[in-house]
Order: structure tokens, then sequence, then C-alpha cells
């Protein structure tokens, strides 16, 4: 991700790592959903 977004990882844990805290099982619910898993 970070090599993706032009930086490299300390840079990209110190802007963006915040803005992901507390969301990861959002973020995997809807990944889920789109690959057609269903919760159980």
């Amino acid at each position: 991700m970070a090599e993706w977004a032009g930086h490299s990882v300390e840079v990209l844990l110190k802007i963006y790592a915040k803005c992901l805290d507390g969301k990861a099982a959002a973020v995997r619910q809807r990944v889920e959903a789109a690959l057609g898993h269903r919760p159980g």
C-alpha cells in the first residue's frame, strides 16, 4: 500500500493509520459482502 501511494511505510502509518483506527470490523464486513460471504 505504501508503495502504491508513493510513501514510505513510516509516512503511511503516520498519516493514514488514524483513518483506519476502529474501522477494521466495518471494512471486513464490506469486503465480505462484496465477495458474497454471509455472516455466521
